[in-house]
C-alpha cells in the first residue's frame, strides 16, 4: 500500500525521511504522529511497516492520504515463521513468551536487505535521513550505506533517557544482584536514588545480551536523537542530555498535538474496541471535570487480583471513571467478576472499555478531571497536553523514571504507592495497590482540597506551555523546521 497524498509537490529537493517504528503500539504511534507532523512542515516521509501491522494503521493512512499529506505506507513482509515465531506474529504485543523475544527481534534485523533495496530504488527522491526506534540497531548499517544520517527515536523523555544513558555509560547495573538495593544516579542533574528493579534495563531476557550491546553501541554512533518532549517542560534534563551525548537532541513534541483537529484524534494506534459515538456520549452526560479515567497502555498486564482490588477502589471512590481494561479471553475470572454485581453497583457513572480506546480523545474531553496512569511516556506526556493532574501507577520499565518526573519534579500528580515492579512478561501475582490506596488517592486527586487544587492549576500551565511549544514560532515547531531544513540541505548536497 503506497500513496504520497497526490498532490504532485514531491522533488529530489525535498527532505525525505525513511522512519522505522518498532513494531509495538507504545512505539508505533508516536512516530506516526511524527510522520504526520513532517509532512504538515512539507517533508517527505517513508514509513516502514509490514502487512499485519498495516492493518491497524487503516486510520493513520486514511488520514495522511485525505490530509494531502506526503506520506507513504511501505510494507516489507515480515519472517515470522523463519524465525520460529507464529504465522502473522508481527508486533510484540502478539508474543507468546518472553522466550520468543530475541526471535522476534531477530526477524526485525532481518528486515535490513528488503529495506535497504527498497531505498535504493527511491529516485528522484532519495531518502535524506532515516529515524529509526533505538531497537533497531541494525539501521545504522543502512544508513552508511547509503550515506545519509540515522536518528534514534526511544520514545522516552529527556529525564529518563538521561537516567538510561548515565547507567549505561557507568555499567551501574551490572555487579547489583539485590534488585530492591538503591542506586544513586551519578552526574544526574538532581538528587535521584532508585532500587535497581525500578530502573531501565533492570529486565534481564535470555539471548539479549548481544543484542542489547549493538543497539547501545549504534545509538552512540547516531547523528542525534529525537525526544517526543518539549523544552519548557524538562529544559534542566533536555540539556544535560544533549551535554552528555555531546550531539544534537532535538525536542519536537509534544508530537499527539499534531491532532487538533478532534476528528483525527480517534484514529490513532489501534483500531478501537468501541463505538467512539458512544464514549463521546457518555462523556458530554457527564459534569465537567467529574470522571477519573484509568488506563494502563498496551504491554502493562495487570492480575486478575489487582485488576479486582483497583475495580474496587474505584467503587469506594464514589466518582464517575472510564476503565480501560484488558481482561476478556485472558482473565475469565475478571469478567466472571465484572458480571457478578461489580458492573451493575456502579452502572450510573461507569464506563468499561476491553481493550483499545480512543485515549487521546478522551483525555481532552471537559468532562475528565484526572488520569490513573502506568506512566509509559505515551500516556504521560498525553496527559500533560490535556492539562490531567495524574494518579501515577507504574509497572516497568522507564515508568518509574517518569512516575519521579511527573509527582517530583512537574508536581502535577501523586503516587497510588507502587512498592514492587510488574515485569513485563513475567507478572506477579499478589495485590500490590490496595482498594484503600486506590480510593484515597482518587478521592485526594478529584477533591476540593488546596492540594489537590494546586495540581490541577500545575498541570493546566503545562498544558498551555505544551500548545505554545508546539505552536507556530514555539520551540518544538522551531525545531522541527531546522531538523527539515538541516536534512534537507544534506539531500541537495549529496544530489
Amino acid at each position: 500500500m503506497t500513496f504520497d497524498g497526490g498532490n504532485g509537490l514531491i522533488s529530489s529537493a525535498r527532505a525525505h525521511f525513511v522512519l522505522v517504528p518498532m513494531m509495538a503500539q507504545g512505539h508505533t504511534i508516536p512516530m506516526t504522529d511524527m510522520a504526520r507532523l513532517l509532512a504538515e512542515h512539507g517533508a517527505q516521509v517513508s514509513f516502514i511497516t509490514t502487512p499485519g501491522n498495516a492493518s491497524r494503521l487503516a486510520g493513520f493512512a486514511t488520514d495522511v492520504e485525505t490530509a494531502g499529506l506526503a506520506v507513504r505506507l511501505v510494507e516489507l513482509r515480515f519472517p515470522s515463521a523463519e524465525f520460529g515465531l507464529p504465522d502473522g506474529c508481527e508486533n510484540i504485543d502478539m508474543i507468546q513468551s518472553m522466550g520468543l523475544f530475541v526471535n522476534f527481534m531477530e526477524a526485525c534485523a532481518a528486515l535490513r536487505e528488503p529495506l535497504m533495496a527498497h531505498l535504493r530504488e527511491q529516485q528522484p527522491s532519495p531518502p535524506s535521513c532515516i529515524i529509526s526506534d533505538m531497537m533497531h540497531w541494525w539501521t545504522g548499517d543502512i544508513a552508511r550505506e547509503l550515506h545519509i544520517p540515522r536518528l534514534t527515536f526511544t520514545g522516552f523523555c529527556g529525564f529518563s533517557s538521561l537516567v538510561r544513558h548515565i547507567l549505561s555509560q557507568n555499567n551501574l547495573l551490572e555487579n547489583i544482584t539485590h534488585e530492591n538495593e538503591l542506586i544513586t544516579i551519578p552526574g544526574f542533574p538532581t538528587q535521584l536514588e532508585l532500587p535497581k528493579a525500578k530502573l531501565p534495563g533492570s529486565l534481564t531476557i535470555p539471548g539479549m545480551d548481544k543484542i542489547g550491546k549493538k543497539m547501545i553501541e549504534e545509538e552512540l554512533k547516531c547523528d542525534g536523537e529525537i525526544l517526543n518532549s518539549f523544552q519548557e517542560l524538562e529544559t534542566l534534563y533536555i540539556e544535560s542530555f544533549e551535554q552528555v551525548r555531546r550531539k544534537k537532541v532535538w525536542t519536537i513534541g509534544p508530537m499527539c498535538l499534531c491532532h487538533r483537529d478532534s476528528n483525527t484524534m480517534a484514529l490513532r494506534g489501534n483500531n478501537s474496541s468501541m463505538d467512539e459515538a458512544q464514549c463521546l456520549r457518555w462523556l458530554d452526560s457527564m459534569k465537567t471535570g467529574s470522571v477519573i479515567f484509568v488506563s494502563f497502555g498496551s504491554l502493562a498486564a495487570t492480575t486478575p487480583q489487582q485488576l479486582v482490588e483497583l475495580g474496587l477502589g474505584l467503587e469506594a471512590s464514589k466518582k464517575p471513571f472510564i476503565w480501560v481494561i484488558k481482561a476478556g479471553a485472558k482473565f475469565p475470572e475478571v469478567e466472571e467478576w465484572l458480571a457478578d454485581g461489580f458492573q451493575e453497583r456502579v452502572k450510573n457513572r461507569c464506563m468499561i472499555i476491553r481493550g483499545w480506546a480512543p485515549q487521546v480523545m478522551i483525555l481532552w474531553h471537559q468532562a475528565i478531571g484526572g488520569f490513573v496512569t502506568h506512566c509509559g511516556w505515551n500516556s504521560t506526556i498525553e496527559g500533560i497536553c490535556a492539562g490531567m493532574p495524574m494518579i501515577t501507577w507504574p509497572h516497568f520499565a522507564e515508568q518509574f523514571l517518569n512516575e519521579k518526573l511527573v509527582v517530583d519534579v512537574l508536581k502535577t500528580g501523586l503516587e497510588v504507592g507502587v512498592k514492587g515492579v510488574t515485569q513485563w512478561g513475567n507478572e506477579q501475582q499478589e495485590v500490590m495497590v490496595t482498594r484503600n490506596a486506590v480510593e484515597t488517592a482518587v478521592c485526594t486527586l478529584m477533591g476540593e482540597g488546596e492540594a489537590a487544587e494546586e495540581l490541577r492549576m500545575r498541570a493546566k500551565d503545562y498544558a498551555i506551555k505544551a500548545r505554545r511549544a508546539f505552536g507556530e514560532e514555539g520551540s518544538s515547531y522551531n525545531n522541527v523546521r531546522l531538523l527539515i531544513q538541516e536534512m534537507g540541505k544534506k539531500t541537495n548536497a549529496c544530489g
